[in-house]
């Protein structure tokens, strides 16, 4: 095995010389919110040697194109709020080495006649140390620009979506999106994972609402898809393909959203009872005139969880003008009293509790045994699916049949069996946040459809040294 020079080894020397001291935060001086987070996310045997905070683009650039000259691995995140989603992230063990001497081609896989080797001071990023380095957009978090007229908002991807609604109320409008933990959720992050929530019955999905997006690869290049307009058809779609790629194809640093006027009023329907009711109540709204922007499921455990009554849940959201709200909600209730079901109206304050507590409840990780899946059915299935799988806590949109279950605890195999309750109702179930021990159990997408062979081959374009959350996504196969 041949040695090689110092000029091969990258120390944090040169990443202070992108982002600064401050922009540094070493394995031995990372808080205790973000190691537990981190430890959800990589596999064992794995650690994170340090995070590194770009304060701009440029930094953000310049720091991904070093660790690609490197091969070392990176772990793109934002506040980490969702870092654990998806597969565990690892280094690759066979990442193709430069070559002695300074700008020669790498080796094929296989014939590397050079390995790093781990040093006092280094990173820790060869494939011998198991380090990687996280990369943070949380300081990427500025407003680039408000078109209140063209309801139009773009600001850069470390920028949390609690903050962008604040500044968007100001003008009476809004993000129709509804994610997992929105305070500390980044834009970036909310993209990164195709996280919606609720209000997706009415507005789709995130990817429907990006306009636009700019994005590091993993060569360091700058490359920027869509626009700041809502009509907009130049170039290719890259924000679709970005939108769920769990930071695998790129680093996102930038997005443009459409924004929607704030409703002048809001109300919520809550019916409980008997699931053959239930069902027919939803059947009939969704076939209905009805306009509700959020219609969700809810298993009798959450349902008694939340104190909302006895049996399974369907709550309903209407928002628009006050007198439109009232007449659709009357009329609900109407069709929930004539199948028996109990009905409820939420006044203001009572719903806004009620949709804060709702994805509290849900996404609340509780012990570190907690299980998060996301699930995909036929949405004529979603009433019949909440009642008898075996799980804790369900919801599931009623319009989509996109879900999520939690569970307190559970095994590979129980989550198996679940898995192929839900394929068998024409749909799938992906496990976002568990315990590494599950995860190694079981492949967490489940993923077996012809796609998969293109989906490797885009990872292969965007990243072909494989750099970016390897085997979060997508797994590098034979």
């Amino acid at each position: 095995m041949k040695n090689i020079s110092a000029e091969n080894y990258v120390s944090t020397q040169e990443l202070e010389g992108i982002v600064g001291t401050s922009g540094i935060c070493l394995r031995q001086d990372i808080e205790a919110f973000w190691q537990e987070r981190v430890e959800k996310a990589v596999a064992p045997g794995n650690s994170i040697a340090c995070t590194v905070y770009p304060h701009t683009q440029k930094e953000l650039a310049a720091v991904i194109a070093l660790a690609g000259q490197n091969r070392w691995p990176l772990l793109p995140c934002g506040s980490g709020s969702k870092l654990d989603w998806g597969g565990l992230v690892k280094f690759d063990p066979d990442p193709p080495q430069p070559r002695a001497g300074k700008g020669a081609p790498p080796l094929p896989r296989g014939k590397q006649d050079v390995v790093k080797v781990p040093r006092e001071g280094d990173l820790g990023g060869s494939p011998d140390a198991g380090g990687m380095v996280a990369v943070s957009t949380a300081r990427l978090n500025r407003l680039v620009e408000h078109a209140v007229g063209d309801l139009t908002v773009t600001a850069e991807a470390g920028m949390k979506f609690a903050d962008l609604q604040e500044i968007l109320g100001k003008a009476g409008q809004f993000l129709p999106i509804d994610p997992a933990y929105p305070q500390q959720a980044t834009l970036g992050g909310i993209v990164a994972t195709a996280d919606t929530g609720s209000l997706r019955h009415r507005y789709r999905g995130v990817r429907d609402l990006l306009l636009g997006i700019s994005f590091v690869r993993s060569d360091g290049k700058i490359a920027v898809a869509g626009g700041r307009v809502v009509k907009n058809v130049a170039g290719y779609d890259l924000m679709k393909l970005l939108t769920g790629s769990y930071g695998t194809l790129g680093v996102i640093s930038q997005v443009t959203f459409r924004v929607y006027p704030l409703p002048e009023s809001s109300g919520t329907v809550i019916l409980t009872g008997e699931t053959n009711a239930l069902a027919e109540a939803a059947q009939i709204l969704l076939s209905s005139a009805l306009t509700p922007t959020a219609v969700d499921l809810l298993s009798p455990q959450l349902v008694e969880k939340l104190s909302l009554g006895k049996g399974s849940g369907l709550v309903v959201r209407f928002q628009s003008i006050a007198e439109s709200v009232k007449q659709q909600s009357a009329r609900l209730l109407e069709v929930g009293e004539k199948l028996g079901l109990q009905g409820t109206n939420c006044g203001e304050n009572d719903e806004h509790q009620l949709w804060q507590r709702l994805p509290e409840t849900i996404w609340d990780y509780g012990n570190n045994s907690a299980i998060i899946c996301k699930i995909g059915i036929r949405p004529s299935e979603a009433v019949k699916a909440i009642n008898d799988l075996p799980v804790q806590d369900a919801l599931i949109h009623a319009g989509s049949g996109l879900g999520v279950l939690r569970f307190e605890t559970a095994t590979a195999e129980t989550l198996l069996q679940v898995r192929r309750a839900c394929e068998a109702k024409g749909g799938f179930l992906t496990v976002l946040a568990a315990p590494a021990h599950i995860k190694q159990g079981l492949d967490v997408w489940g993923y077996t459809g012809s796609a998969i062979d293109l989906m490797r081959r885009i990872k292969q374009e965007f990243d072909p040294d494989n750099i970016l959350n390897c085997d979060r996504l997508i797994l590098k196969g034979s």
